[in-house]
């Protein structure tokens, strides 16, 4: 357990330098085209991915990408961490994401964000700033970029009960495009609202696209369960191995409570 703190703290730490390394180097992208900024990100996220493995020996396989067509495109993802925010950007040519408002007000990271195209929203808005954020997003993928989205809207604890949005299905039947539900086991490597990060290997898995023109109760219905199903899959073995590695494994919240 000491090894297992130490190493954490060394890769919190790290994680951090090597944030503020990737803004600083990113300063001339402010004069770039958009691909600048979406290059730095990219490789921010792999280089953190990379520092994971080597401090905390935590693997990272990724199953079907020969799954995820191109040109425009709904990425409908598990969110159990932080992880999964910069790990998937490495993926697609024209990234997009809609965010909380409040990130864009950061120094630096927040203009990068803005830079980058991204959708900023104040959740707590009324109906016509949410019509106007659907209208961007519909239109930015229409023109060719890929929506990474979360359809929890939050990070949810490994095993809760899932609690699926109507806004993908709003936006899926928007946008018009297919989409690739994403399945992974990163809460097991990288806790939501814990420092510590633990060994094994962290598995995404890109299953099979959605095509469009489903009605938005089916889109729902299909989506959530290979999501779930896949991602429960993945949370066993996960478990399995570090027990093997640790004698326990991350903690896991009964989705029967």
């Amino acid at each position: 357990m000491v090894a297992l703190f130490l190493r954490s703290l060394l890769y919190n730490i790290l994680f951090y330098l090597n944030l503020v390394f990737w803004v600083l180097l990113g300063l001339p992208t402010y004069v770039m085209p958009r691909w600048g900024i979406i290059w730095i990100a990219q490789n921010w996220g792999k280089t953190s991915i990379w520092l994971m493995r080597v401090v905390c020996n935590t693997r990272v396989e990724y199953r079907g990408l020969e799954k995820i067509p191109p040109g425009p495109l709904l990425v409908a993802s598990k969110h159990q961490s932080a992880w999964e925010t910069f790990a998937l950007l490495q993926f697609f040519k024209r990234p997009l994401y809609i965010l909380k408002r409040e990130l864009t007000w950061l120094p630096l990271f927040g203009w990068y964000l803005l830079k980058a195209g991204m959708i900023g929203v104040n959740r707590g808005a009324g109906g016509r700033v949410l019509i106007d954020m659907f209208k961007r997003a519909r239109d930015e993928v229409r023109g060719g970029r890929q929506l990474i989205i979360f359809p929890e809207g939050t990070r949810m604890p490994v095993g809760a009960p899932p609690q699926y949005k109507s806004g993908v299905s709003q936006l899926y039947v928007s946008c018009n495009v297919a989409c690739v539900p994403v399945a992974l086991n990163a809460g097991m490597f990288w806790p939501r609202r814990s420092f510590l990060r633990y060994p094994g290997t962290l598995v995404v898995e890109f299953l099979d696209p959605i095509p469009p023109g489903l009605k938005r109760d089916e889109f729902t219905a299909r989506v959530s369960a290979a999501i779930e199903g896949a991602t429960a899959s993945l949370v066993k073995a996960a478990q399995d191995e570090q027990i093997r590695l640790l004698g326990f494994s991350a903690p896991v919240m009964d989705a029967a409570s």
